[in-house]
C-alpha cells in the first residue's frame, strides 16, 4: 500500500515537473489560512507567522520557493541577523519557515523540506534583561493621582509584576476571573491554556482601588455585560496590549528607567526575582505558562551572571 507521504511526494514531483510555479503572496495567504482554520493557531500567534513571512517574501523577490535550497535558507538566516532583528524574533521566523515548507509539502508544492536543517538561534539567544526591585517599586509608584487613568495604569503595573503574566493575558483577562479573596486570577496563555496564578496583597489592593471607582467610570452608560474585560480603555473598551505597552514606556521614562523596558520586562523581572528569591525551577515554569522547561531555564543563565558580577565586585582574587 502505497503511504501517504509516498504519494504526496509523487504528486510534488509531479507539479514541479509541470513546471507551474504559485505565486509565493497566494501561497501564502493559503498557509495562514490553514493555521487559522487547521490548526487553530491564536489569532497573535497567526499574525506574528505572517509577519515572518512578510520578511521571507520581501528577501525572496521573484525567486520561486520550490528552487530554494538548505544553503539559500541560511543566507535567509543571515540576511535576518543584518536586519537587528531580535534572536527570539530570528528564532520565531525559523520556526515560521519550517512549518511553511511543510505545509508545502503536505499540499504537494514542494518535494524536499530543506527547512528541516535549519537550526534556530537558542546557542545565541539573548538572556533576558531584568530591572531591580528598587526600580519597579519606583516604576508601581509612578502613576499619580493628576494622570487621568492612575488608578487602572497602576492596576496594570501591579499586575503584570505581580503574576508575571503576558500583556496579552492581562489585557484579555476577563473579571469574572479575577478572584480576589481567593487571591488568585484564571488566565487564558498560548493555545487557549488556562492557569491559575496567584496575586500578591499589594497588586489585590491597586485592583479593588481601581475597580471601586475607575473602572465603573470607564464603562459609563454601556451594558456592563457587554465589558467582560477587567482592564478597559478610556472609550470602554478591551484595553490592547498595544495601548499598555506605551503607558509601560511613559512611567518607565517618568523615573528614569531605560525607555527599551517593555510589558515583557516585567514578566523576566518576576521570573528572575522569584528565582534569586528561592522558587523552584519548575514553580517559574508553573506560573509563566512555559510549555518547556527549556524556556524557563533561561532564567538559571539570568541568576549565574548576577552571582559571577557579585563575585567578581566583592572576591578578592577575582
Amino acid at each position: 500500500m502505497v503511504s501517504k507521504l509516498s504519494q504526496l511526494r509523487q504528486k510534488a514531483g509531479s507539479s514541479l515537473q509541470d513546471n507551474q510555479p504559485q505565486p509565493t503572496s497566494d501561497l501564502h495567504q493559503r498557509f495562514t489560512n490553514y493555521l487559522r482554520t487547521e490548526c487553530h493557531l491564536a489569532t497573535n500567534t497567526v499574525t506574528a507567522y505572517g509577519r515572518d513571512l512578510d520578511r521571507f517574501q520581501l528577501w525572496l523577490g521573484n525567486r520561486l520557493v520550490s528552487r530554494l535550497s538548505l544553503s539559500d535558507l541560511s543566507q535567509f538566516v543571515i540576511w535576518l541577523k543584518t536586519e537587528d532583528l531580535a534572536p527570539a524574533s530570528i528564532s520565531r521566523t525559523i520556526v515560521a519557515i519550517r512549518m511553511f515548507f511543510k505545509y508545502l509539502q503536505l499540499e504537494g508544492i514542494v518535494q524536499d523540506n530543506p527547512s528541516e536543517l535549519l537550526e534556530t538561534q537558542k546557542l545565541w539567544q539573548r538572556i533576558p534583561k531584568a530591572i531591580t526591585p528598587s526600580a519597579i517599586d519606583a516604576l508601581l509608584l509612578a502613576p499619580r493621582r493628576y494622570d487621568p487613568f492612575w488608578q487602572r495604569d497602576r492596576c496594570v503595573l501591579e499586575l503584570l509584576y505581580a503574576t508575571g503574566c503576558r500583556v496579552s493575558e492581562v489585557s484579555h483577562l476577563l473579571l469574572s476571573n479575577v478572584h480576589l479573596k481567593e487571591g488568585h486570577c484564571l488566565v487564558e496563555g498560548k493555545g487557549s491554556k488556562q492557569r491559575m496564578v496567584p496575586i500578591g496583597k499589594q497588586a489585590i489592593e491597586a485592583v479593588q482601588l481601581y475597580l471601586s471607582v475607575q473602572r465603573h467610570e470607564l464603562i459609563g452608560e454601556r451594558d456592563p455585560e457587554r465589558t467582560p474585560w477587567l482592564i478597559l480603555s478610556r472609550t470602554g473598551r478591551r484595553l490592547r496590549r498595544e495601548a499598555i505597552w506605551e503607558l509601560v514606556k511613559r512611567y518607565a521614562i517618568r523615573v528614569d528607567i531605560d525607555p527599551a523596558i517593555s510589558p515583557h520586562t516585567l514578566r523576566h523581572s518576576f521570573a528572575t526575582h522569584m528565582l534569586c528569591g528561592g522558587a523552584d525551577l519548575r514553580q517559574i515554569q508553573e506560573l509563566l505558562g512555559h510549555a518547556s522547561i527549556q524556556t524557563t531555564q533561561i532564567y538559571t543563565q539570568v541568576e549565574s551572571s548576577r552571582l559571577r558580577r557579585i563575585h567578581r565586585q566583592y572576591h578578592p582574587r577575582a
